[in-house]
């Protein structure tokens, strides 16, 4: 019997079961690291030569089976030998686990993910909690790798061919009720009795001598009997690829080598066989550039989750107010309920408030829909929202958001006037997305107390939340709103006050250029299909102008051409468009075609004679398009980054643009990208277009231009 209190895992003798209990010390998570996996092994050799009946696998982590391998090991894989070395290691050990000559359950609550994942796949029965914390699957594509401990050639076997690649091709973690609905839990029981029943299965198993099992799906149904089977894969792979393609536009490897893992391996008698194609498959895609960037982006994500703010500790928010039920205050109102926290939504008249409730309801009801959650939590959540046209109730409340109409002068009397309802040690912050935050304060009386909150649209999708630091914003008021912001489930990014503050500021200079190859003869189509298939961003710079708002892009290209002078340019076409009716999305007229609902349909061909342009010529290349469009945000990076320090690292400029902005994960974020081409090749194409389109706009900044000198980069 193992008894060292130092080691990570310890079996605990049942009579004639065994239970073996993870816990990996001194962290906070059980990682399948080296060490670990080491001890895995003494572990079931142990177990291959004991008497034991039955074996109970558990955690004794608090909400955590097991989290997946140790990213930090796979970041430093740099070639394929090492790769399949590390590899084939794993899969030895999970095949040893799946050899043991007694059955064995994994009894999971919490978190159990990748190696996690693939390590339960590996025991003959697996039984799970009921808590929220329970979620299982193979998220490996999201680093750009594939499952590699036999993840591939298992789940196919256990929950079938379709549910299996909606698990490894997705990415995602499955709640407990999904896991067991498709097959990949053979029981879920409530966490309080999930100790208990686990014993009662492994003592029946061993009372009646229930031996190994390795299961095996069965269809049911015609059609999915057909899909399941030998004749009807070759559609179900047909349509996994169209699907892949569509979501990832062929810039991810890893999705499409995980389907030819699959399709390769899936009904394979020969063990081994099968685990040699899914290694080699692995070793392709973990090496390649795509892998190492996704990785870096999941590092800024941890560091989020892991850092402090400042140093001053933040206030518990139990309460939030919202000013303003639009669009914006029904979307913050829901992300703040749907963690637990209780909100007071206050507008002029019940029709708006009624509006934002609707809002929040609406996006209630599909989680309702889906069945991620029933009828006692919708109404829970509900309830959780209240509404009124007073301040009443407010003295309550720790922190209230304000997100009334952008305009300087009515949000100071409205600050004002809030503050005086509110506590005076409590918090008041502003949803703005263009104004100064610092002439904002001015109209509260503690200026300390109050900051910037600026979530982006639609705030249920959009995971960043910028906090904006006045000039006279406490540490503490700053901690309390990056604390709020993560327990709302969002990802924060501490920025100075300044005209666009982070994001905008960087995204206005992509736009506006956009405009400009439209005056040159670009025509939409072709510069907004350019970055979205050759480059990778989500939407192209004329559908995003849509989507803002036409009047409010010229609006804040104007804040910014007053803060920023000749740095910041106005095509002519957009000075037209200024004075049209053309407000894009909202009133379904822009570069774009609207239906009734909203959505997105083709370009609008009549948007050049409406700005005074004749039909386009499309004199540029998309490499052009491309580079004067990304590096203009590379270039007023510079300037916001290292001269203005409008945060404080490369690594929150890339956090807040993927999660602001959709900039493609898989380049790693802006400055990542930046730092692959060098800074040198950036100033140089700055410097041909700006001369050759007679755009001093494009010049290089002066910080870019030292920084081109000495082929320097923004990560140290």
């Amino acid at each position: 019997m193992s008894t060292s209190h130092l080691e990570s895992i310890k079996i605990i003798p049942k009579q004639e079961i065994a239970i073996v209990e993870i816990d990996m010390v001194g962290e906070k998570v059980n990682k399948l690291s080296t060490p670990m996996m080491a001890r895995l092994k003494d572990v079931l050799q142990e177990l291959t030569k004991s008497s034991y009946k039955a074996v109970i696998f558990t955690s004794k982590k608090a909400k955590i089976f097991i989290a997946g391998a140790d990213i930090e090991e796979i970041k430093n894989l740099n070639n394929q030998e090492q790769v399949l070395k590390a590899v084939s290691q794993g899969q030895e050990i999970m095949n040893m686990l799946e050899d043991l000559p007694m059955p064995t359950i994994a009894s999971v609550h919490g978190a159990c993910a990748g190696g996690g994942c693939e390590f339960i796949l590996a025991c003959d029965y697996r039984i799970g909690s009921e808590d929220p914390s329970t979620r299982i699957g193979l998220p490996e594509t999201q680093l750009g790798i594939l499952p590699g401990f036999g993840g591939c050639v298992r789940l196919p076997r256990i929950v079938g061919l379709q549910a299996s690649l909606d698990v490894i091709l997705a990415g995602k973690l499955l709640p407990g009720k999904k896991a067991y609905k498709i097959g990949l839990l053979d029981k879920l029981v409530h966490p309080a009795i999930l100790q208990e029943e686990t014993l009662k299965w492994a003592q029946k198993l061993v009372t009646d001598k229930v031996g190994k099992r390795r299961k095996h799906f069965k269809s049911s149904g015609l059609i999915n009997g057909f899909l399941e089977g030998p004749l009807g894969r070759g559609v179900v792979f047909s349509q996994a690829k169209k699907g892949v393609l569509k979501l990832t536009g062929g810039h991810y490897p890893a999705p499409l080598k995980a389907l030819s893992v699959v399709c390769a391996t899936i009904g394979m008698s020969d063990r081994d066989r099968a685990m040699k194609i899914e290694r080699e498959g692995f070793a392709e895609v973990a090496v390649t550039e795509v892998s190492k960037n996704l990785i870096h982006v999941y590092y800024l994500t941890e560091m989020v989750k892991k850092q402090n703010a400042t140093a001053a500790k933040a206030k518990e928010v139990k309460a939030l107010g919202i000013l303003g039920a639009g669009t914006m205050g029904g979307g913050i109102a829901y992300v703040a309920a749907d963690k637990g926290i209780q909100v007071r939504m206050k507008d002029l008249n019940y029709e708006a408030l009624g509006k934002g409730l609707k809002h929040a309801s609406d996006l209630w009801k599909k989680l309702l829909k889906r069945k991620s959650i029933d009828r006692y939590q919708f109404r829970q959540k509900m309830n959780s929202v209240s509404i009124g046209v007073d301040y009443s109730d407010f003295k309550r409340l720790d922190v209230v958001i304000e997100a009334i109409v952008e305009d300087m002068k009515i949000k100071q009397r409205v600050i004002g006037e809030t503050a005086a309802q509110m506590r005076p040690d409590a918090i008041l912050v502003t949803n703005t997305s263009s104004l100064s935050v610092t002439e904002m304060s001015q109209g509260h009386p503690h200026p300390e107390f109050f900051a910037g909150m600026h979530f982006f649209n639609p705030v249920h999708k959009m995971p960043l939340v910028e906090v904006i630091r006045g000039a006279k914003t406490s540490d503490q008021t700053i901690s309390t709103i990056f604390e709020l912001t993560k327990k709302m489930g969002k990802m924060p990014v501490v920025v100075k006050d300044g005209p666009g503050f982070l994001v905008n500021r960087l995204l206005l200079p992509y736009m506006a250029e956009a405009a400009f190859m439209f005056q040159e003869g670009m025509s939409v189509g072709q510069v907004d299909v350019a970055y979205v298939k050759e480059f990778g961003m989500p939407m192209g710079p004329f559908a995003l102008m849509d989507e803002v708002g036409l009047d409010v892009c010229v609006k804040v290209l104007r804040i910014f051409m007053k803060a920023f002078g000749d740095r910041v340019s106005l095509a002519p076409c957009m000075e037209v468009l200024e004075k049209s009716t053309r407000l894009g999305k909202k009133n379904g007229q822009g570069f774009y075609k609207y239906s009734s609902d909203g959505q997105r349909g083709e370009v609008d061909e009549t948007i050049y004679s409406a700005l005074g342009l004749g039909q386009p010529t499309n004199p540029h290349t998309s490499k052009e398009c491309i580079e004067r469009g990304v590096f203009a945000m590379i270039n007023e990076c510079s300037r916001a980054l290292i001269e203005d320090r409008i945060v404080e690292t490369p690594h929150e400029v890339d956090l807040a643009m993927i999660m602001g902005t959709g900039f493609p994960p898989f380049r790693g974020g802006l400055l990542r990208y930046a730092d692959s081409v060098g800074s040198k090749y950036v100033a140089e194409q700055l410097e041909t277009y700006a001369s050759q389109r007679t755009a001093p706009r494009l010049k290089p900044s002066k910080v870019l231009s030292e920084m081109a000198s000495v082929k320097a980069k923004f990560y140290k």
